[in-house]
């Protein structure tokens, strides 16, 4: 029962020895192995797809990478910043997430940046609250960076990305589950510290030319958008190249 399992996975290694063997073929034997490949592609149409999603990914890293001169630029102010909630931070290498609570993309890729979090505990995750979208954006973002928000940050992100309908009222519904007082975190919030971060986070984005959440950074790729695809594909590129040294913490600045 395994036979097939094998024939599938050797597949495109098959396919692509039978084309390199072809220019060793005579001219008479072209129209043969043309109508084995077609045989062969119509009996494995996942060679071709595989080949369509292969050359759709290097395109994604490409464009992601375009951007790396202004990542570098910034790398302090995107992973170092040491007041930004970082999951896993003793993590070799780095993942920026600049995002929304009330974002439909954001909420739609939350579960997929929290199952990347458990699946790859030598990665730093850094959240950037970057509120665009309103008021109550703007409050969950400034309870969010509080230090008692932060004691609970990775349990209010799932919380709040769960929660479609977010509102004030629910803001404080899910922190009262997580254990805090609303009314404390609320006066915490109004700190005018979290201002300038917030201040900070709008300008870095602005240097990076973010348009838009969620917009991502792994290593030198930046890649805005929901495209999880393109997180992991830069995140194994990164990971192979090795890791390196993380900048020396420090207040951002995007000038």
């Amino acid at each position: 029962m395994k036979r097939p399992l094998l024939l599938a996975a050797a597949a495109p290694l098959a396919l692509g020895a039978a084309i390199a063997l072809a220019a060793c073929q005579p001219k008479s034997s072209d129209a043969a192995f043309g109508e084995k490949v077609r045989a062969y592609l119509l009996e494995h149409p996942e060679v071709i797809e595989e080949a369509v999603a292969k050359l759709r990914q290097n395109q994604m890293l490409e464009q992601a990478k375009a951007g790396a001169a202004d990542v570098a630029k910034h790398r302090r102010a995107l992973e170092a910043d040491p007041r930004d909630l970082v999951i896993n931070p003793n993590g070799k290498y780095t993942v920026v997430e600049f995002f929304d609570y009330r974002c439909g993309y954001c909420k739609v890729v939350a579960p997929e940046m929290v199952k990347l979090m458990a699946e790859n505990p030598d990665v730093r995750f850094v959240l950037k609250e970057f509120p665009i979208f309103g008021e109550v954006s703007d409050t969950a973002a400034r309870m969010a960076l509080t230090t008692r928000g932060k004691a609970k940050g990775l349990v209010l992100y799932k919380a709040w990305m769960a929660d479609r309908g977010l509102d004030e009222a629910a803001l404080d519904r899910h922190l009262v589950e997580a254990g805090l007082d609303p009314a404390q975190v609320r006066r915490a919030a109004a700190d005018p510290a979290i201002d300038t971060q917030l201040n900070d986070v709008r300008e870095l984005a602005k240097a990076l030319g973010l348009q838009g959440t969620p917009a991502f950074v792994v290593g030198d790729y930046l890649i805005p958008g929901a495209d999880m695809a393109a997180v992991r594909a830069a995140l194994a590129k990164v990971k192979a190249a090795g890791p390196r040294p993380l900048p020396a913490a420090s207040a951002p600045s995007a000038t």
